[in-house]
């Protein structure tokens, strides 16, 4: 298996970028639809170090599990668990289900797989 350092740097940048937004950044805008736009975006980084199969088909994987994730915040899954109190689970799991970061997972996605085939 041949790895892909420069997606180890690309998924380096993107989760300290993350990690800004979700510690310094209480708006409207950035944190929940930039945030989510660009967590896609790091997950698709991430996979692409160890993964050189079609971009298509990891793009499609990682808004599949975007999607499913969210999906499972509308069915309130957190809930069901009855591990909401949980910090780390509502980080993972999220908590709340929203139209808009379905939107986000699409934009963000779009801009991975454009990056991979401009990187590659």
């Amino acid at each position: 298996m041949k790895i892909n350092k420069k997606y180890i740097y690309l998924t380096l940048l993107l989760f300290i970028i993350e990690l800004v937004i979700a510690t310094y950044i209480r708006d409207q805008f950035i944190r929940p639809f930039v945030g989510d736009a660009l967590v896609v975006m790091l997950i698709f980084s991430f996979a692409r170090i160890f993964y050189q199969g079609k971009t298509i088909k990891l793009g499609f994987a990682v808004l599949l599990f975007a999607f499913t994730i969210e999906i499972l915040q509308y069915v309130e899954l957190i809930k069901i668990l009855g591990i909401e109190h949980n910090k780390i689970a509502t980080i993972i799991l999220g908590a709340t289900f929203d139209w808009f970061d379905l939107l986000a997972y699409v934009i963000g996605v779009g801009i991975a797989v454009s990056l991979d085939k401009k990187i590659n």
